[in-house]
């Protein structure tokens, strides 16, 4: 017997790409299991599917960095304090990548990649260890949207949320919408997620001098050439802990509020008018999947 749910939930959290670097996503998940019937005559409840399924993978990927645990340029160091972390992705040419996060704004992903299928793989690891015994067979499906226009994918933190949204490098995969004057101008909505594919969004009250970092001792060993030219620095203390990051200069896009969707949008609203001064504009941004705020200018 199997049991199915589509659209348990949405994972919404970046990871490190040799190529791309950080890279924001939101991807649907469908689960299905395959068990005996229990005591009473069901595989499993809809309402524990929901809570206590959903739980567990949003703790295991869910607002968090996943980093690809088995390639090259991946460097973990335990801090002292046990519970944090440095994370070195040393991509050449100026490219690398830093952070210094509590350890639950990370995955680690035991692979060389992480595509929808190593992240599968260790989901269905996870939660096979809670499963009650009729549940024999998990079977998972991750999905992109499929959105018709444009779209882009974007990493940030928040400092001033009290949930997970703080982590400093999680992200998401949104679509846009800009109108002028109620008309939908698909040129502007390509421009700016052209301009915002695969960037790192940060608030400008969180740049800090790259000697204000807590860097790694690989990050010392290596004497990586670093700069103000090449990289940006954040730094922000939250409720779950200090969060750092250090990313390559032409990967990311500093705006002068926080990078809630209410200030993206606005923003992008604001900036269009400059250039469109006798136009309506009416931005609507969206964080991730059916989610999102409209700005207007």
């Amino acid at each position: 017997m199997q049991l199915f749910v589509n659209d348990l939930t949405v994972i919404d959290f970046s990871y490190l790409c040799p190529e791309r670097g950080m890279v924001g996503e939101s991807w649907i998940v469908d689960i299905i299991l395959d068990g005996s019937l229990n005591e009473q005559s069901m595989v499993l409840d809809f309402g524990r599917v929901k809570k206590q399924i959903k739980r567990i993978i949003d703790d295991a990927v869910d607002h968090k960095l996943a980093v690809p645990a088995e390639h090259p340029y991946t460097c973990v160091t335990h801090h002292d304090d046990g519970n944090s972390y440095w994370v070195d992705f040393l991509r050449p040419k100026q490219c690398s990548i830093h952070l210094f996060c509590p350890a639950d704004a990370f995955a680690f992903i035991d692979a060389q990649q992480v595509t929808m299928q190593s992240v599968t793989d260790y989901l269905r690891a996870v939660i096979k260890r809670e499963l009650p015994e009729n549940v024999q067979g998990l079977s998972l499906q991750l999905r992109a949207e499929e959105i018709p226009g444009a779209f882009y994918h974007y990493t940030h933190g928040l400092k001033k949320h009290d949930g997970n949204c703080q982590r400093i490098a999680h992200g998401h995969r949104s679509r846009l919408y800009v109108a002028l004057n109620g008309e939908r101008n698909t040129t502007l909505e390509l421009q700016w997620a052209q301009t915002w594919q695969d960037i790192y969004l940060g608030s400008e009250e969180d740049l800090v001098a790259i000697e204000q970092l807590q860097l790694s001792p690989v990050f010392a060993q290596r004497n990586l050439s670093v700069t103000t030219q090449t990289h940006k620095a954040y730094s922000y203390t939250a409720d779950q802990g200090l969060f750092e990051i250090l990313v390559p200069a032409a990967e990311n896009y500093t705006i002068p509020t926080d990078s809630t969707v209410e200030c993206i949008a606005n923003y992008l609203a604001q900036t269009i008018k400059q250039a469109h001064p006798t136009d309506a504009v009416q931005v609507t941004g969206f964080e991730g999947v059916g989610k999102g705020a409209i700005g207007y200018a």
